[in-house]
């Protein structure tokens, strides 16, 4: 069973950087693309960003020249790194986990199998 757990979030002044890290378990064989997204209450969840098993990478034009997506070695660990941080940055950040494999990765959530329980990050002006 597929399990994903983020860690890394908190609480920084507008400005700042964080980074964020998802690790991943029981994906042998079927992982594919994975995500971040975030959601703020009384919104939808927003796809910030994904990258493939091949390292390509999509970012929404919100967070794009500010945040960076990456993976270790094994594919097993996603990272967002997260810069120039605003207040409106602030939401619950969740990693997603595509188990089929496809030949992009979108930034929608209809796409992705699996869910960590989320992470806070809060920005303060």
């Amino acid at each position: 069973q597929v399990r994903l757990v983020e860690s890394g979030g908190g609480s920084v002044q507008a400005g700042g950087s964080l980074r964020l890290s998802c690790a991943a378990s029981g994906c042998i064989d079927s992982c594919n693309s994975m995500a971040w997204f975030r959601q703020v209450p009384g919104k939808g969840r927003e796809g910030v960003a994904c990258i493939q098993s091949n390292g390509v990478t999509l970012y929404s034009n919100s967070v794009k020249g500010r945040f960076t997506i990456s993976q270790d070695n094994s594919n097993e660990t996603l990272y967002l790194q997260m810069g120039s941080l605003k207040p409106e940055d602030t939401a619950i950040y969740y990693c997603a986990l595509d188990l089929r494999p496809r030949l992009a990765c979108y930034l929608g959530s209809w796409q992705y199998d699996a869910w960590g329980q989320g992470t806070q990050v809060t920005v303060s002006s």
